[in-house]
């Protein structure tokens, strides 16, 4: 007998409703995107020993926790998304997303290990090395299925799942800091404690998504879809596997195009809190405001932007992105220069609603460039250019906005250089998107 974990046993049965897939997707996707509120747990993790403050020579720095968590969890997220997708396409999304469970939630629990005896090297192994191996297929997984399921709106669906990435934060890091307060004691932070709380509760959550999830049988589609029925020039009816795909130049550019999108807009979200504090001197706790805001457009920006994207084509939402972003990018310096906290405020909202509007957009890109045969595999290998971004935009905008202060620039004026910068980098990518093409014959499975 199968086992009840293999493809054979998700595949749908008539009548099931494709409208259970989103939900499936998302309770995984909103587990693992809790990476992006892991922030909170930066300063308690600094304070370990010291519990009321940081010990010099005893405690972690925070530029030391988020190298070991954050930066190499993301990495790994390529790394693992990239190398197992074509096994993601093999086995399935219930045996795949039951296998992001073990990682990422063993990952934290491992971590919780590592706090427990505080060894970085162990909390690294655990958060950054599992848990990211479980940030991976966990991505991969849904996506791929629903692009599956929904051939007639493939940028809605893959909407819907990459926003639930996304709020992965709203629902997080309150959960995480509500349980640090009620675990803190005169010699524990919390941390340890909160780290098994939350792999239970995950590992619950996310094999619930693996229960329900199906996958289309051969030859379905929706009621009324004909594949092909509305040719469209960069929509293909045919299918690309993995390894053809990147000997495609189209593979690289749309890498390029994410590269470029994640840079940009990861740079400003990184460093929101200090550039809205240096720039317009606003309180801590207003910052900290603007940032959740930022999170709320950058969840709503995959499902909005994407969704548009089935009306408009891929190309064209993109090369938006591309233009409004770099015009806005250019108009940040001008609502500084006339104390405009209002026009910061909304420019930058907007540049991060397209800043996940790209991640939600390019699985739909694929789809149409490569077909579904095994576009979670491609996605997967795609989707490197968020590693390499996660760590070039956050260290571009670090970088140099602290040259410019320490040579005299006033820091109401030192975002000014980077933030020109990223308008190029937006250039760079609209010229990807610009030359991308159908992808030749050539390179069309046979069968």
């Amino acid at each position: 007998m199968p086992s009840f974990l293999d493809r054979e046993r998700t595949v749908a049965s008539p009548g099931f409703s494709r409208s259970l897939v989103p939900p499936a997707a998302i309770a995984v996707q909103m587990c693992i995107g809790e990476v992006y509120g892991f922030s909170v747990f930066n300063l308690p993790l600094s304070r370990a020993i010291g519990i009321t403050k940081s010990l010099p020579g005893q405690d972690w720095t925070v530029q030391h926790i988020v190298l070991c968590t954050y930066s190499l969890g993301l990495v790994m997220l390529g790394l693992s998304a990239a190398f197992l997708g074509k096994w993601v396409e093999r086995e399935g999304p219930r045996k795949t997303m039951f296998a992001s469970a073990c990682c990422f939630c063993s990952g934290l629990c491992v971590a919780s290990y590592g706090v427990h005896v505080h060894n970085l090297l162990i909390v690294a192994l655990g958060y950054g090395v599992l848990g990211g191996i479980g940030l991976g297929l966990g991505y991969i997984a849904p996506v791929s299925t629903l692009v599956k399921w929904f051939p007639d709106k493939p940028g809605m669906a893959t909407g819907f799942a990459i926003m639930g990435f996304g709020s992965g934060a709203l629902v997080g890091a309150p959960f995480a800091v509500e349980l640090m307060a009620r675990f803190k004691t005169p010699t524990s932070v919390g941390v340890e404690e909160a780290f098994l709380v939350m792999a239970a509760c995950y590992f619950v959550m996310m094999n619930f998504g693996a229960a329900i999830v199906r996958v289309p049988a051969p030859g379905w589609a929706p009621e009324g879809f004909v594949a092909g029925s509305q040719p469209k020039k960069l929509v293909t009816t045919a299918q690309v596997e993995a390894d053809e795909a990147i000997k495609t130049p189209q593979f690289y550019l749309l890498w390029g195009v994410l590269c470029c999108n994640v840079t940009a807009g990861i740079g400003i979200l990184a460093q929101a809190s200090p550039m809205s504090q240096d720039m317009f001197g606003i309180t801590p706790v207003v910052a900290g405001g603007f940032v959740g805001l930022l999170s709320i457009f950058n969840m709503i920006g995959r499902f909005l932007w994407s969704s548009a994207s089935d009306f408009t084509g891929r190309k064209v939402i993109y090369c938006v992105y591309f233009l409004l972003g770099c015009a806005l990018y250019c108009l940040i310096p001008f609502s500084q220069r006339i104390n405009s906290v209002a026009l910061f405020v909304a420019i930058t909202c907007v540049i991060i609603s397209m800043y996940g509007g790209g991640f939600a957009t390019i699985p739909a890109y694929l789809r149409d460039l490569f077909g579904t045969l095994q576009v979670g595999a491609i996605h997967g290998r795609v989707i490197t250019a968020w590693s390499m971004a996660a760590v070039l935009g956050p260290q571009l905008v670090t970088y140099l906005s602290g040259y410019q202060k320490e040579h005299g620039v006033p820091k109401t004026e030192a975002y000014n250089t980077t933030l020109y910068i990223m308008a190029g980098i937006l250039l760079v990518g609209l010229v990807c998107n610009l030359m991308v093409r159908p992808v030749d014959p050539r390179h069309h499975a046979k069968t």
